[in-house]
């Protein structure tokens, strides 16, 4: 339709000059005739014959128009915007447990993200989502989880949906049925980018440890770099339990953060209430909540050069402590994550993360996580990322090592 669109528009100034050109099939025909021999040209000779033509023409066009404007009435509002990628991975685990298939596992995500605006500040988010994540790469227990994994059985869900709006110049208000603590803070709490979930957000454990859940929150940001952000999410998505109820589990964080282009500093705390436990991060005893209740703090921060060097990395860290109730025993986490980019293409990346998981004094064992991967870019919408991970006495157990390798593909759009 657009191609036909296109060429009525080359054909449209063409005939609209018709009236300046001879037409040389008349003229040829006028000339073998005999009849005419005695007739004299004028200015009215043809022009009969070009203002039918430009009528056909005029005809054409506006049907054309009237069916241009019926698709665009039916297409999306210009105001939603639409991106998505997919993802595949291929690799496997080796476990000195037995508890991970050691198979080739082979698996998918595919993802498009939605934001549409109704007053050019506000957003509607919406994202569609499915895989076929595989046990060995969606275990939180050893940390095998793959930030990419996606275990919806080739079905595609609403995996996110929320609205956020400014109040005044410098907040943002965030309401949804379903969303995470961490999309509703002020500030991002580290720039290093995992393959292994247990290393998001600087240490993905008591502290930041979230659900996608029914959540509220605010933020404020700050013109010199200063921000504070507030945020409620409770679980209520499949249960018959009520928002923020004593029979919910309910995550209230808060955040007080500072950033600058090249460093950032924050300091988070989480209030997690009826049995509310975080898995990607942590030993099975670092995760136990006897009473239900907890205290969790958090402190991340980062820091980037100033100027482009091969040679010095970016540099992300965090420090976890929990305080649980009716249970001595408190828990800690720690987490340093190395980035060097450019090293030997443009627009490449070498990733180093290690840490222990959510430790309670109790365990017997002090768990170590790592990982590292090398990431380029074919072109601009296709990145091809090699990687291996592993651990040691990962779930707080002596003996539960591991060790696996991945090589991710992603294709955005």
């Amino acid at each position: 339709m657009l191609v036909a669109g296109a060429s009525v528009s080359l054909i449209a100034p063409i005939a609209a000059q018709a009236s300046d050109v001879v037409n040389l099939e008349e003229m040829n025909s006028y000339a073998r005739s005999t009849k005419n021999q005695s007739s004299r040209l004028d200015s009215n000779t043809f022009i009969n014959e070009v203002s039918e033509d430009l009528a056909i023409l005029k005809g054409r066009v506006d049907g054309l128009e009237v069916k241009q404007n019926e698709f665009e009435a039916g297409g999306f509002s210009d105001t939603t915007v639409m991106n998505g990628k997919a993802i595949f991975d291929v690799g496997g685990v080796e476990n000195s447990s037995g508890a991970l298939s050691e198979a080739i596992g082979f698996q998918y995500t595919y993802q498009l993200n939605l934001n549409t605006s109704f007053t050019g500040d506000d957003d509607l988010y919406v994202r569609l989502k499915t895989g076929n994540a595989t046990d060995v790469f969606s275990s939180k227990t050893y940390g095998t989880y793959l930030t990419s994994s996606n275990g919806n059985d080739d079905t595609i869900k609403v995996d996110k949906i929320w609205y956020s709006f400014p109040v005044g110049e410098n907040n943002t208000v965030w309401i949804g049925p379903k969303i995470e603590n961490y999309y509703m803070h002020g500030a991002t709490p580290s720039i290093y980018a995992p393959i292994t979930k247990q290393f998001k957000l600087g240490g993905n454990g008591a502290a930041y440890g979230a659900s996608t859940d029914s959540g509220v929150g605010w933020a404020y940001k700050g013109d010199n770099g200063f921000s504070i952000s507030s945020n409620v999410v409770s679980k209520t998505i499949k249960s018959n339990t009520g928002f923020l109820t004593d029979e919910s589990k309910t995550n209230w964080s808060t955040q007080v953060a500072y950033t600058k282009d090249t460093y950032h500093l924050s300091l988070i705390g989480a209030l997690k209430y009826n049995g509310w436990t975080d898995s990607y991060y942590t030993t099975s005893l670092g995760k136990a909540r006897p009473d239900g209740n907890s205290t969790n703090y958090g402190l991340r921060g980062y820091w980037r050069p100033e100027t482009e060097s091969q040679a010095v990395p970016e540099i992300s860290a965090g420090y976890d402590i929990s305080y649980v109730d009716a249970q001595d025993a408190d828990t800690d986490a720690y987490f340093v994550g190395l980035t060097w980019k450019d090293m030997f293409q443009a627009d490449d990346k070498i990733g180093i993360a290690l840490g222990q998981p959510q430790t309670a004094d109790t365990d017997t064992v002090t768990p170590f996580a790592w990982e590292a991967y090398y990431s380029y870019k074919v072109n601009d919408s296709v990145t091809v990322t090699p990687g291996i991970f592993g651990a040691t006495d990962r779930t707080g157990t002596a003996g539960v090592d591991l060790t696996g390798a991945i090589i991710e593909t992603t294709f955005k759009f």
